[in-house]
């Protein structure tokens, strides 16, 4: 079986390489074919595989091409992991909000919007060349912001083409183990958008065990979400959201947070990948002992202005270890083998969420098998949740709009409707710093 990884020169990429490994069943990827427009790039991560698979018998082959066609024919699996602008794009983006005085996270806020009006393009052609080039492969979306992605990539590949993140397998691992159950038994009751989602439910063996954390302060407090949100907050609130919605609940204290940092996440990881691009490429140099430094020191740091608004203290030990390149995995054993299993998913509503259309992508637990991803029906969403999904899909959906036409009073429109961009006159002038530094928006024409 042959996956194509898109953004094969990425760091993350040895992870997934990593979890292939260690797959000894049946049926397992036997090739993999790295697609990267960077072959410097491309090189280095190239030297942390095989590193990685000396010793292994029956190791995937590893093919590196930079002819993104090549990539494409063949594959039954496409792992979508771009970066459109690489990190000095992120780390632009970041520049231009928080001179404005607002977010510019990748993700959430106007950085989010920034780096979608950026990838959409780019992940349209993809899809359209995999519907042409590889009419049967699945394509596993890594690309950030993921939902946006997944819902521009599946107007052209319909249900073929899944989001993941590994955002809410750790939220729901980590309370399960708080409460001392094994995730792998427990029913995570999970809904949202991508980085946008709260877990309303811990089921095991029928019964919800999410009371009793919220009934208890000490136990609540004890792990990250916790620390990072606080104990009243998450009991107002009911449940337990996605650490991503601390950018919204204490908006100006991280943005405050952010314009006092020595550097933003995004000029961090730049100048640290940097370092570690230039160190694998030396001969004298173990490839995968750089990608380990470097990796143990990007999870430290993940998050690391939030966590210091809260007082949330360090990460866990048991939070470091990743855990999306085992969703990747997982979902693709299931489609591949008709190994039926729930995980937690960015797929088309249909009808699971009354709030959104049929083909509004959503973050939800899902049924896969060999025929895809099936969302599982879900309870409606609390009024202040439902509120904040509708008006960040609506967000979503300028954004797509203005991919599409071109439309820059669309790309204006987006950024002025998101919650967390108070000023029509600040969009205006997000619009214009965006397109100051990056010279792949001027596809928005004056209309």
């Amino acid at each position: 079986m042959r996956l194509t990884i898109l953004g094969g020169g990425g760091f993350r990429v040895p992870l997934v390489y990593g979890a292939l490994l260690a797959d000894r069943s049946e049926g397992r990827v036997t090739e993999v074919v790295l697609h990267d427009l960077d072959a410097g790039r491309l090189a280095a991560i190239g030297r942390v595989l095989s590193e990685q698979a000396a010793g292994v018998p029956d190791a995937p082959a590893v093919r590196s091409v930079t002819d993104l066609h090549e990539a494409l024919r063949g594959a039954d699996f496409v792992f979508s992991a771009i970066r459109v602008g690489g990190l000095e794009g992120r780390a632009a983006d970041e520049r231009v909000a928080l001179a404005e005085g607002v977010l510019g996270q990748e993700t959430v806020g106007a950085g989010g919007i920034a780096y979608g009006l950026r990838t959409v393009p780019v992940a349209v052609d993809i899809a359209r060349r995999v519907a042409r080039l590889a009419p049967d492969a699945w394509v596993i979306n890594f690309t950030n912001p993921a939902g946006l992605v997944t819902e521009a990539m599946s107007r052209h590949l319909g249900e073929r083409v899944i989001g993941i993140c590994d955002s809410p397998v750790g939220l729901g691992r980590r309370i399960a183990r708080v409460l001392g159950v094994d995730p792998k038994r427990a029913w995570i009751d999970y809904v949202g958008l991508n980085h946008l989602g709260w877990v309303r439910g811990l089921r095991v063996a029928g019964r919800d065990l999410l009371p009793r954390l919220l009934a208890d302060p000490d136990l609540l407090g004890s792990f990250e979400e916790g620390r990072l949100f606080g104990v009243e907050w998450l009991q107002s609130l009911g449940a337990v959201p996605n650490e991503y919605l601390h950018y919204y609940y204490f908006n100006r204290e991280t943005v405050r947070a952010y314009q006092q940092a020595e550097k933003t996440r995004g000029a961090f990881l730049r100048d640290q990948q940097a370092r570690f691009y230039a160190e694998a490429s030396r001969p004298d140099v173990s490839a995968l002992d750089a990608w380990n430094r470097t990796r143990a020191e990007r999870e430290v740091t993940y998050m690391a202005e939030n966590r210091e608004t809260a007082g949330a203290g360090e990460r866990e030990a048991d939070d470091l270890s990743g855990g999306y390149e085992k969703v990747a995995l997982a979902l693709m054993r299931a489609i591949a083998r008709d190994e039926r299993t729930t995980l937690i998913l960015n797929v088309r509503n249909r009808t699971t969420l009354s709030e959104l259309d049929a083909d509004a992508v959503i973050e939800v637990p899902c049924m896969v098998d060999a025929d895809g991803a099936h969302p599982v029906a879900a309870d409606p969403l609390p009024g202040h949740a439902a509120g904040l999904v509708r008006a960040v899909k609506a967000v979503e959906r300028e954004v797509l709009t203005a991919a599409e036409t071109g439309s820059r009073a669309a790309a204006v429109k987006a950024f002025a409707l998101h919650p967390l961009v108070d000023s029509v006159s600040v969009a205006r002038r997000l619009m214009a710093g965006y397109l100051e530094v990056h010279p792949g928006l001027a596809y928005l024409r004056q209309a």
